[in-house]
């Protein structure tokens, strides 16, 4: 088993990153998000796996498969968030430490998008901080599974 790597899952809709609604999301595109979130976890020696579905069941497969060869997991669950319990029982089944991180300050937008599933299952949660969030959230991850 490698320890040495990290999951990284963007939920529905993270696939139009850079052409939806760039006013809340930015401009950056998921290849950067990625590629951000693979040289932030390469300064610890850390590599990643990324997966990114519209489809609850992709992301889940890749979340039960990462028991096996992952340390730990960050996730953006998009919209899933809000609505997802079987995303979150796989977070907690698998039993790696989760990093949540949202682009957007959910709290200060539609009241729907104040409640996280997957918030008492992450350790870290960095949220509203845009892209770079994804470093944070990274980097927190890291550090947590230093101790």
């Amino acid at each position: 088993m490698s320890t040495r790597r990290l999951l990284l899952v963007n939920g529905p809709n993270l696939n139009l990153l850079g052409i939806r609604e760039p006013e809340v999301y930015g401009t950056e595109t998921l290849a950067d998000v990625e590629s951000l979130v693979a040289r932030t976890a390469a300064e610890s020696g850390y590599e990643v796996r990324a997966v990114q579905s519209n489809h609850e069941g992709v992301l889940i497969d890749a979340i039960h498969a990462a028991r096996t060869d992952c340390a730990g997991i960050v996730i953006n669950p998009g919209g899933l968030t809000h609505t997802s319990v079987v995303l979150r029982d796989a977070l907690a089944g698998v039993a790696l430490p989760v990093a949540e991180v949202h682009i957007s300050d959910v709290m200060a937008r539609e009241a729907f998008r104040h409640h996280s599933y997957v918030a008492d299952v992450a350790v870290v949660h960095v949220v509203g901080r845009g892209v770079a969030g994804y470093a944070e959230a990274t980097r927190a991850l890291v550090a947590r599974l230093a101790d």
